[in-house]
């Protein structure tokens, strides 16, 4: 046999051995499958979990998703729960906010670090329905000249930060539209610190986050209010994100149907976000 011939005698050998492993995987990854199927998951008997790199407090405490605390954690493990998967079989990786929500195969079945449902993400990426409902937060501190605006107009001619592709950077333009733009950051820390450093007089960000800030974070941090829900709109909207067209999105957004139906969810955001009674909406 020729050495040309010999090549192509064991490529065809490997890729027949390759396509007979292959067949038996598949074969014993549906009936071991703690879900009632692997078909979409990432892998056999395991569901896969995206979150942010870090991931902060209210959402996931202590930067530890696998430890169930933390509203968005606990949402995680719930939704787990109802998909039929153990705590064991959950597997937690990290992604930036970007990467999470730009086209293309991901390296989770769903992520969760606030999410806020538009159509200009829908194109791109699929949504559940919403897990939680929120507002956007003015916060500062006792020593900015923030600290006494009581309205949108007294934040204008204001230095006001956010962080970038957010919801929070959309509103701060839009509802407030700050004379000298909006300062964009790459995640809330950064946004925080500016604060602090008193770069920025004020930040925008999601309501559990500001009350976070404010009790947690901030020396003498202060909230100086909610900004307004605007044509008729509902409140800022999380889901849980997945591929576009995931074999998994119907069956993920009809667990947190499941989990809104029973109470869960409400019962999970009574345990680990505060109420909104203190932070008064502008106008």
């Amino acid at each position: 046999m020729s050495r040309s011939r010999r090549i192509l005698a064991v490529a065809a050998a490997v890729t027949a051995t390759a396509l007979a492993l292959a067949g038996c995987s598949a074969g014993s990854a549906g009936s071991g499958s703690s879900s009632g199927g692997d078909d979409g998951y990432i892998t056999p008997g395991k569901l896969t979990i995206g979150t942010a790199e870090p991931a902060y407090s209210p959402w996931v405490l202590d930067d530890k998703p696998q430890s169930g605390k933390g509203f968005e954690a606990a949402v995680a493990y719930a939704v787990a729960d109802k998909l039929g998967f153990k705590k064991g079989d959950v597997t937690w990786v990290r992604t930036t906010f970007d990467q999470a929500i730009a086209p293309g195969p991901k390296t989770f079945d769903f992520n969760l670090q606030q999410f806020s449902i538009t159509d200009e993400r829908k194109k791109a990426v699929d949504f559940s329905s919403p897990y939680y409902e929120t507002s956007q937060v003015v916060v500062t501190t006792a020593a900015s000249p923030a600290a006494k605006a009581s309205s949108i107009a007294d934040l204008k001619k204001l230095t006001i930060g956010a962080q970038t592709g957010t919801t929070s950077f959309d509103a701060a333009e839009k509802q407030i539209a700050p004379s000298g733009g909006v300062q964009a950051f790459n995640t809330n820390d950064d946004a925080k610190l500016a604060l602090e450093n008193k770069q920025v007089d004020a930040i925008v960000v999601d309501l559990p986050t500001a009350f976070y800030l404010r009790d947690a974070e901030l020396k003498d941090g202060k909230i100086v209010g909610q900004l307004p829900k605007v044509d008729g709109q509902q409140g800022d909207q999380f889901g849980l994100v997945l591929a576009k067209d995931s074999a998994l999105t119907k069956k993920v957004t009809e667990a947190v149907d499941a989990l809104r139906t029973d109470g869960t969810l409400d019962k999970l955001a009574t345990q680990w976000l505060a109420a909104d009674g203190d932070a008064p909406v502008l106008k």
